[in-house]
């Protein structure tokens, strides 16, 4: 998963970067982030976080002047959809080039290490997940600047006072807590509930497979 998100977080922080100098703000372009090269966009941490974890990882803030924005309200909140809807939008190209390979019945690849039509299936799974996960409404994801341009101006500031002293915590327990739950649900004091679970789970679907039927 390592080289497709790596390609995905570079084009989510062009998105950014374009879309801000098309709203009047050159800030970025000013400082090389007009750009498809993924070393202006990429940080050492977060790319040696992404290539060890395969799974987490992050790119440099696209920096962005509002004041520079026209109009600003509008343009703040398109910059920061902009990110998720270019992953979406890679996330379909991808989409519509595996259905073009299965509907011709063919590979994409003769012989390399890892198949042209796995990677591609990679990235249409990274690309998803950057988009679904950067619309949170959580600061400092790009759902939370979507968010405070939805609401009245005089509600903006006690919004970011929340999200600063909350967002964070918030999105940290979205992340990590499933692991941690996982991590405890499989120690052996719960073997006896996830048995039972087990069993409820196959009474049900045992039932309802002898009352509709095979289908």
């Amino acid at each position: 998963m390592a080289p497709p998100l790596l390609f995905s977080l570079t084009i989510h922080e062009y998105a950014h970067a374009r879309v801000a100098l098309a709203f009047g703000d050159p800030t970025a372009q000013r400082l090389g982030r007009c750009t498809l090269n993924p070393l202006k966009h990429l940080t050492v941490l977060g790319t040696m976080m992404l290539l060890f974890s395969g799974i987490i990882g992050w790119a440099k803030p696209v920096p962005v002047n509002p004041f520079n924005l026209r109009p600003r309200r509008l343009g703040d909140a398109l910059v920061s959809l902009a990110g998720p809807m270019s992953n979406l939008a890679l996330a379909c190209l991808c989409a519509l080039i595996l259905w073009g390979v299965q509907t011709a019945g063919g590979k994409l690849d003769r012989g390399f290490p890892v198949s042209a039509e796995k990677l591609i299936a990679y990235t249409l799974v990274a690309n998803l997940g950057l988009c679904v996960f950067n619309l949170l409404p959580l600061f400092p994801l790009d759902g939370h600047h979507i968010l405070r341009e939805m609401l009245p101006e005089r509600m903006h500031r006690g919004f970011m006072a929340w999200q600063m002293k909350y967002g964070v915590v918030l999105l940290a327990t979205l992340i990590f807590a499933p692991k941690v739950l996982e991590s405890v649900l499989n120690r052996p004091v719960f073997d006896p509930v996830r048995e039972l679970l087990g069993h409820v789970i196959n009474y049900v679907m045992a039932f309802f497979g002898q009352r509709w039927g095979p289908a």
